[in-house]
C-alpha cells in the first residue's frame, strides 16, 4: 500500500484551505498513492469561537466534505480525512471534531468522533479548552481500507493508550493519529509517543499533521507543530515531513506487523489483576 500524508497549514477559511487540500490530493495521486490522509481539523483552523460560528457548517452541508469526496472519486483512492470542525444540534451549540474515511467512489464508509478533548494550560499564556466548543465522541472504530482495517482515532488521543490497544486488539493494522499538535508538546512528546503506540500495539501508525503559524481572520493565530510521521511497527520512523507544508509519500509492507507480533506478542499476553 502506498500511501500519502498531506501536511497543511490551514488558515481560518474553509473556502482556501479546500484549494490547498484538492492540489495536494491531485499530487498525492500522481505519485502513487492509493490512501491519502489529511490532518486534523483540514476544513478551518482557528482559535476563535466565534470565527469557527460564522463559518463551519453541518456534516450535511460542508462544502470541505463535499469537495473531497468528489476529489476521492476523480482520483481513485482511499481518503481519511483527519478531521472537520462541524456544527451539530446539540442544544448546547457545541460542534464536533470528526474524522471520516471515503472509498475511492465518494462514499463515507466510516466516521469517528474524537473522543479525548485537549483541556489543558500549557502556560500562561498558551491553553485549549476543547471541551467548551466541541462535544467528545464515544465509540472507536476500525474501518476497512482495502482489505487493510485502519483504527482511527485523533489528535490528544494519542496520550491514552488503551484505545490503540483496544484498536489493535479489535484487529487494526494500520493506526492512524491525525493532529493539529501544540509546538510545546510536540517538541516534548509528539515523537516518543507515536513511536510508543506503534510499538505497543504491533501497527503501522500514519500522523499526519497540521504545521506552522495559521492565518487567523479573528483571533489569536494558532502555531502547530508539524513533523507528520509514519512510523513503522518495530518503532522505526519511516516518514518525518519536517515543518514545511507538502506530501509525504510511503509504502507499507503489511507483513512488517505479523513480523513485530510475532516478535513480540504482546496484544495475547493480557493479564487481569486487582487493585490499585
Amino acid at each position: 500500500m502506498r500511501a500519502a500524508l498531506l501536511q497543511l497549514n490551514s488558515s481560518d477559511d474553509p473556502g482556501a484551505n479546500l484549494k490547498v487540500t484538492l492540489d495536494y490530493m491531485a499530487q498525492a495521486a500522481a505519485g502513487g498513492a492509493s490512501f491519502v490522509l489529511t490532518p486534523e481539523v483540514t476544513n478551518c483552523v482557528s482559535a476563535s469561537r466565534a470565527r469557527q460560528q460564522e463559518v463551519l457548517q453541518t456534516e450535511a452541508e460542508d462544502q470541505t466534505l463535499a469537495g473531497l469526496r468528489q476529489a476521492a472519486a476523480d482520483l481513485g483512492v482511499w481518503l481519511l480525512i483527519g478531521s472537520l470542525g462541524l456544527k451539530t444540534d446539540d442544544p448546547d451549540g457545541r460542534f464536533v471534531n470528526r474524522s471520516f474515511l471515503i472509498d475511492p467512489k465518494g462514499k463515507i464508509t466510516a466516521r469517528y468522533d474524537k473522543m479525548h478533548m485537549f483541556d489543558v494550560q500549557l502556560s500562561e499564556t498558551e491553553g485549549y479548552r476543547e471541551s467548551s466548543g466541541y462535544r467528545p465522541g464515544s465509540k472507536a472504530v476500525v474501518a476497512d481500507v482495502a482489505g487493510v482495517p485502519v483504527g482511527m482515532s485523533v489528535c490528544y488521543d494519542l496520550r491514552f493508550a488503551y484505545l490503540y490497544r483496544a484498536l489493535a486488539q479489535a484487529g487494526a493494522k494500520v493506526l492512524t493519529v491525525p493532529s493539529a499538535f501544540a509546538v510545546p508538546t510536540g517538541e516534548a512528546h509528539w515523537h516518543v509517543l507515536l513511536r510508543a503506540r506503534a510499538i505497543e500495539t504491533g501497527c503501522f501508525v500514519l500522523a499526519p499533521a497540521q504545521t506552522g503559524t495559521h492565518s487567523a481572520t479573528e483571533g489569536t493565530a494558532r502555531k502547530t507543530f508539524g513533523h507528520s510521521l509514519v512510523v513503522a511497527p518495530w518503532g522505526e520512523v519511516l516518514v518525518d515531513a519536517g515543518d514545511a507544508p507538502g506530501v509525504s509519500l510511503v509504502d507499507l509492507d503489511l507483513s512488517a506487523v505479523e513480523t513485530a507480533r510475532a516478535r513480540v506478542p504482546s496484544l495475547t499476553h493480557d493479564q487481569k489483576f486487582e487493585g490499585p
